[in-house]
């Protein structure tokens, strides 16, 4: 079993078990996170939705984020981050909205952020964010190492909440 399964079945028996839902909003992991939780037989009890906000238009359309109304505010931050998992929570109606902005390589974001830089949250009933560094530039190799932090991260806050 994988990594992304073994995080994505605890998360799934947790989220049952207290009969929460999830979202997801997801950029540089290309649907990896939403993924790994629907991969988990019963995924239909906890996962209501994800999306791909890979582009301005994508996140415009599927979240309704103005950034106008957040000054300063720039992707693959954890402030970015936190925007994107309330505004998927929001949009969707779930208990958590959980969510990744990030660089994957093999070059850096328009920011300044090296390849391997990505900022995760968590939000619902507790809000967490953080970022990873991975210090590769493999895209690939980002990719699945950013969704493992992400599902990692959630599990983390899942079991002290």
């Amino acid at each position: 079993m994988s990594e992304l399964s073994t995080s994505a079945a605890a998360i799934g028996d947790l989220l049952v078990q207290r009969g929460e839902t999830v979202s997801v909003a997801e950029s540089s992991t290309g649907g990896l996170i939403s993924a790994a939780l629907l991969g988990v037989p019963g995924a239909s009890a906890y996962f209501v939705g994800g999306t791909v906000v890979y582009t301005k238009p994508a996140r415009d359309a599927f979240l309704k984020i103005d950034l106008d109304k957040h000054p300063g505010m720039r992707s693959a931050t954890e402030s970015y981050a936190l925007l994107l998992a309330q505004g998927s929570r929001e949009c969707l109606t779930t208990t958590w909205g959980l969510s990744e902005s990030g660089a994957a390589g093999p070059t850096g974001n328009r920011y300044g952020d090296d390849p391997g830089h990505t900022c995760i949250a968590v939000s619902g009933p507790s809000d967490c964010t953080k970022t990873f560094e991975s210090g590769i530039q493999n895209r690939e190799a980002n990719m699945q190492l950013f969704a493992e932090q992400a599902l990692k991260l959630f599990e983390l806050v899942l079991r002290k909440f």
